[in-house]
């Protein structure tokens, strides 16, 4: 079970890289910017990648420790908010590629 999850998590990165560099190739030819562009776009959809992971497993988690007792909604929902962060900077930082 693992190991398809970790092939299907290799396969949606290797297409979203792949359709980042056919997509800057075209534009990037006559400005040199394909570089950048491929650098954005592995920043915002790697980081999005990363939350989406780590927060489905937080989620899981979560949902069990508030079913079990309610007072633990607000650690809850901070440890499930953490990994936004990383959305964030990706974001952040595609902003800072020129």
């Amino acid at each position: 079970m693992k190991n398809m999850k970790l092939t299907k998590t290799l396969l949606i990165v290797a297409i979203v890289i792949l359709a980042t560099v056919a997509f800057a190739a075209e534009e990037g030819a006559a400005t040199g910017t394909s570089f950048a562009a491929i650098g954005k776009g592995l920043a915002i959809g790697l980081g999005l990648l990363g939350t989406g992971m780590a927060q489905s497993a937080i989620g899981a988690a979560a949902v069990g420790a508030v079913a079990e007792d309610r007072r633990n909604f607000g650690t809850a929902l901070i440890f499930f908010l953490i990994p936004e962060t990383l959305a964030i900077f990706g974001l952040a930082f595609s902003f800072l590629i020129n």
